[in-house]
Order: C-alpha cells, then structure tokens, then sequence
C-alpha cells in the first residue's frame, strides 16, 4: 500500500520559498549532491517563560570598548577555512576590519556534553573563556530557559533585519531577542561510494553484513534516532511518546550488540571516516561535503535516506558571563552582511539564513546559486519526508536522554 505524504507544512513553505531567493550553496567542487531543507525544525521547541531583563540578570560589566577581543566556541567544519594559510578568511576580514581579535575554537562535540561542561561554571558566574557559544535549538531553548545567556541588544545587529522571515520569530525565543541562527541543515546517510561498492538508499542498506564495523551514527538522538523513527513510519514532527522512542532506540542497541554500528560519536565522527574507520553512517549533511572537499575524493556521497532525514539550526549565542557581549554582537551584525554569508555558506553548504546571499554568489557563480540540490523546493521537502523532531516537555527531554546515555554506555 502506498501511503501519500501530507503537504509541506506552511512553514516549511515559506523558508524553502526564502532560501530559494536569498541562500547559497558551496564551491564548485560540491556540485552534483541532492540536498533539501524546510523550517519545521526551526520552530521545533516549546516556548521558554518571558526572559528576565538585562538588569534583573546582573549581568557582568561589559569591557569591549577597552578589551578588543570576541572569543567564539563552534562545532567542528563549520567556517571557510584556507588550508594554505592555516586561518579562517571571512574571520579574518572581520579582524583586519574591526581591530577585535576574534578567536575561534571547535569546542563543540555535542549539545548535551558541551553544555553540561560549561553550565556549572555559568551557574557560578564564573567565565568559561567564551563570549559566544553555538547550540542547536532543542539546548537553545534550554539554555535561555535557565537563562544561561545574556539578552542581545538589538538595536546593535542591525544586519539582523537580513535574517530569512520564518526564523525571525522562533518559538524558543521569540523576537529573537537571545539568539540568531548560524546554519540550518539535516541528518541523513552518508557513505563513500568507492568503499561501499554500492549506492545506500535506506537505514537497512547500512545494516549489510559487510558494512559491519564500519557504520558510526552521531550521539545526537535528535537525529540518529530520528532517523530511525522515521523509519518506523512515526512523524517525528508531532508528539513523540516514549514507547515509540524506546522502540527506536531498541533498533540502536540492536544494531551495536550485533556489530553493524562501530561508536556513536559527536562532530568527531569525522575523523573515523577520514582514517577509513568507517565508511558510512548516519550523519549530518554539510560535513560530508567537507570532508570531498578536504580529502580530495569525490566518492563521499550525502543522500535523505528513503524513509526521510531530519532537520535542525544552530544558533549564535552569548553566555550569560561574558564580559564581551558588545563586541560579539559586533560579530554577529557581520556575518549577518550578504557578502560574507555567502562566503561562508559557500564554503560550509549548509542553508544560509541571510537574505541576499545567494545574489551575491550568483555574481560569481550563477549556476551553484540556483542548484535545485542546494535550495530545494516545496515539493522535494514534502517527497523526502524531511521533518524536524517535535519539541519535548522538559520532562520527556529528562527521560528521553537518560534512556539515550544508557545506549551510549554513560
């Protein structure tokens, strides 16, 4: 029995339509992928109470006029990065422009570890060597629930008014008063073709006997079990009960106790497909498109498994210690300017969330800046089932990551 999918959800519409007209894709080298997005995900978590004010946070005095320097903290593959000169250009430029040392740190493995790393030093108001962090919106929204970033003073960004409309009034942090959004992407399947032998089309193409050993997933359940949930036919886009999750994390248990999965790892999943550790897994799209970049073989291939993908943002941030608040807003208004979002995104494929950018890049590169893989339209969003994963009540985000630590052996 064939079942019809649903229409695109009306959001998801909207920022396929605005990607369409303001996104851009990457260097040439990365043509020739299919790729798609929607925004179902963007507004995927429940509504944290009003946010304390800056003064009813006694937030620390800022020293930016006289310390020039902005400290920021991303996941790994995320930046235009020059292997000749060893630095980030588009950093660069903001450096030579603004005379704020801007350093940059891949100190992001996984929501969950990261955050848990850094929260008792913020609970302690201690500085934790930051001044600006980068989480995905299910810890976005933790994190200004526990109000453990300062409030953005706006009227600074004005680059902000480039943000794509429907991500400007998230549901986690509506007006985007404590966050802007870096990059939005999906999880999927990716594998390399020379060493598979074979395309991959679904989760159970990666449970072949001879793949055994060489499959990683990530240690984000938002995609590795959402993958899997999609798989068992469940919408991870409505509620989630915990039978439904178990059942899918039952999958997982599974497949390690059998020995098709090798580690379920954070961003460092790279480095086991890089050294042939594996070669295939479930992943996130952009670092498979670094990685054909960085070690020369086309043969690394990103695909939405056949079940569907999942979809998420990543969110800019400034913790609640920081004593640099001004001069990383002043970071965030230029990588907010077209030009240098489509430098970056250029560089990182993942979705831009800047209006212009992908004019800008037509410039030099027309047929990328209208690559239907790269900026996907309403109907490739609905046929590939890509969907993000529904908000959880703080206690079924308690329960369900305890049952996911326990897969993971913590």
């Amino acid at each position: 029995m064939i079942r019809r999918r649903p229409p695109a959800d009306p959001l998801v519409r909207d920022l396929v339509v605005a990607a369409q007209r303001s996104a851009v894709s990457r260097r040439q080298l990365l043509g020739g992928v299919g790729l798609g997005l929607g925004a179902t995900a963007l507004t995927a978590c429940a509504p944290p109470p009003p946010p304390a004010t800056a003064q009813a946070l006694k937030l620390p005095t800022d020293v930016s006029t006289t310390d020039k320097v902005v400290r920021w903290a991303n996941w790994t593959a995320y930046l235009d990065y020059d292997e000749e000169t060893k630095q980030y250009p588009s950093l660069q430029g903001f450096i030579e422009r603004t005379g704020i040392e801007a350093t940059y740190s891949e100190d992001i493995e996984d929501n969950d570890a990261y955050y848990n790393k850094i929260r008792p030093q913020l609970i302690a108001g201690q500085d934790i060597g930051r001044d600006i962090f980068t989480f995905t919106d299910w810890m976005a929204n933790r994190v200004i629930r526990e109000q453990m970033c300062q409030p953005l003073e706006l009227i600074r960004i004005p680059n902000a008014n480039n943000m794509l409309e429907p991500l400007k009034d998230v549901s986690f942090d509506p007006g985007r008063t404590h966050s802007l959004t870096w990059q939005s992407g999906f999880a999927g399947i990716g594998y390399n073709k020379a060493k598979v032998g074979r395309e991959l089309k679904s989760l159970d193409d990666l449970w072949a006997d001879d793949l055994k050993g060489k499959v990683t997933v990530l240690s984000e359940f938002r995609d590795t079990v959402g993958c899997i949930l999609l798989q068992q036919g469940v919408d991870i886009s409505q509620p989630i009960g915990k039978a439904e999750f178990e059942k899918a994390v039952a999958e997982v248990e599974k497949r390690m106790k059998d020995g098709n999965i090798r580690r379920i790892k954070g961003n460092s999943y790279i480095e086991d497909l890089k050294t042939g550790n594996a070669v295939a897994g479930i992943v996130w799209s952009g670092d498979l498109f670094i990685l054909r970049a960085e070690t020369e073989d086309p043969n690394w291939e990103f695909v939405i498994p056949e079940s569907g993908g999942t979809l998420w943002s990543d969110n800019l941030m400034v913790p609640i210690t920081s004593t640099h608040r001004r001069n990383a807003e002043e970071l965030m208004n230029y990588y907010y300017e077209p030009e240098v979002a489509a430098q970056v995104a250029a560089y990182v494929n993942y979705v831009s969330p800047v209006k212009g950018a992908k004019e800008v890049l037509a410039q030099t590169d027309p047929e990328l800046a209208e690559s239907p893989f790269i900026f996907p339209s309403e109907e490739y969003i609905a046929e590939n089932n890509i969907k993000g994963f529904s908000a959880l009540s703080a206690e079924d985000d308690a329960d369900f990551s305890a049952i996911w630590q326990k897969v993971m052996g913590n």
